[in-house]
């Protein structure tokens, strides 16, 4: 489109996806990482990659609380 006056922002930011143990996406108000409760931020359980996290060591959690 001709009057399309969008800008570029520059590269596209990378999104982690979601591991089963995350409550929401990063970047969600109110949700920051936490270490994973399952493997204890090492990423795997016994010789494999925690299901949790997803072999990354945090989970997203909610945080504060009412």
């Amino acid at each position: 489109m001709a009057d399309d006056k969008r800008t570029s922002q520059g590269p596209a930011e990378t999104v982690k996806p979601l591991s089963p143990g995350d409550e929401a996406a990063p970047g969600t108000p109110g949700v920051g990482e936490n270490v994973c409760p399952d493997c204890k931020g090492t990423g795997r359980l016994q010789d494999r990659e925690c299901p949790t996290c997803g072999g990354t060591g945090v989970v997203e959690e909610g945080v504060g609380g009412a």
